[in-house]
């Protein structure tokens, strides 16, 4: 095999990005052959869209009985990925899923299950993970640089949205639509870089959820959390949907310095000794260890979703191991399950791993009396605006 012959299930906003970049030629070894949406007005805007030989479909199972592709990008609502993935590899289709890889733990061990016993790879797009930041942070951290972990803190909060976003789709934001707010929507990629990131995940969680505080919806639309890992180290996880200007800073500190990253930079706070060391020796009251300031090279690369489907072709093709494996999609929506487990109970600890039966039956409740909106479902963004919305100015006097 020299290339591989692609299917997009979905094309909403994200699918059809994914199908016009395939299609485009802009994954090497990679080729878009069908297109499959249950909405004939979204294949419809997309066929208008794309040049090449691609047959589409309304029954992703038609897709695969004509045995049209070799892997599937999965880019529907959340609570259907399990179902297409699982479909795919018992094939022995290779399958990769947009984030999360779902809405609550038992059915992503469902997913890993099957890929276990799949002879097809099975990837996750976590495209965040190919920042050279982040990926320089994991480097420094796995390596010791600063230490003893004390302290993970990151506020997140330029995600803003307005009402009409929500209302552009009678799923979001509703219980039975996406499974939950800014946390299973906007933040599964910063929910699987803290825990990547790091090295580790917490051992416990307290989630303090606010539901349609700055939106008419039923979901969570602020977050703040608190994590407590397996050595004492705390930290803080802070988003919303509802603040402007908002705030990306993710900060790691321990005992031998720390990391920032922030404005798309990355600071190394490099301390001449450990702090602890510093501490029990020092004869002065007021002393601290001597700091250095670094700003960590990289190789300045971040190829983001593009670089996610390189790699998944390339894995397919036997040329490199695979960036993202699937099942590493369960630790952020773990996380996620954990924090949403306690704002339903007052902000209570919840002990990671979760009970993932308790999760499942806590969110039906939801769901039971979830409300739809009424919504554009067939609306399909023009452009997708993954940044912020500042504008840079020259000050004035």
């Amino acid at each position: 095999m020299k290339e591989i012959r692609y299917g997009v299930v979905g094309v909403g906003n994200q699918g059809t990005y994914y199908a016009l970049k395939l299609d485009e030629g802009a994954v090497e070894n990679a080729r878009l052959t069908a297109v499959c949406d249950l909405n004939p007005v979204k294949i419809d805007a997309v066929k208008a869209k794309l040049k090449g030989e691609i047959a589409y479909y309304t029954d992703y199972k038609k897709m695969l009985d004509d045995k049209a592709v070799d892997a599937v990008l999965v880019a529907v609502p959340h609570y259907t990925h399990p179902e297409i993935v699982i479909e795919c590899l018992g094939r022995n289709v290779h399958v990769i899923t947009d984030k999360p890889a779902a809405v609550y733990t038992e059915q992503v061990e469902e997913m890993n299950r099957a890929a276990e016993k799949s002879k097809a790879l099975y990837g996750m797009m976590f495209n965040q993970r190919t920042n050279c930041l982040y990926r320089k942070m994991k480097e420094i951290i796995a390596s010791g640089g600063i230490g003893t972990l004390q302290r993970v803190n990151w506020i997140i909060t330029d995600w803003f949205r307005t009402q009409n976003y929500y209302d552009s789709g009678s799923w979001r934001a509703t219980w039975k639509g996406e499974g939950g707010g800014v946390l299973i929507n906007q933040c599964p990629h910063q929910l699987d870089l803290v825990q990547w990131v790091v090295g580790e995940m917490p051992v416990a969680v307290n989630g303090f959820c606010k539901y349609g505080k700055w939106h008419d919806v039923e979901v969570e639309d602020e977050v703040t959390a608190y994590f407590e890992y397996a050595n004492g180290a705390s930290g803080v996880f802070i988003t919303t949907t509802g603040e402007a200007p908002g705030t990306n800073r993710f900060e790691v500190s321990g005992t031998k310095g720390k990391l920032l990253c922030e404005n798309k930079k990355l600071y190394y706070y490099k301390n001449a000794e450990d702090s602890q060391d510093f501490c029990k020796t020092s004869k002065e009251s007021f002393a601290a260890p001597k700091c250095e300031v670094i700003e960590p090279e990289t190789d300045g690369e971040n190829l983001q979703h593009v670089g996610i489907l390189k790699n998944f072709t390339a894995a397919i093709l036997g040329k490199e191991p695979l960036f993202v494996e699937g099942k590493e999609g369960i630790n952020g929506v773990e996380l996620m399950n954990a924090i949403e487990l306690s704002g339903w109970n007052g902000g209570v600890r919840v002990n990671l791993p979760i009970d993932g039966k308790k999760y499942r039956e806590e969110l039906m409740k939801r769901v039971a009396v979830s409300r739809f909106k009424e919504g554009n479902d067939n609306a399909v963004e023009g452009t997708l605006n993954f940044g912020t919305g500042f504008v840079k100015v020259k000050s004035g006097k």
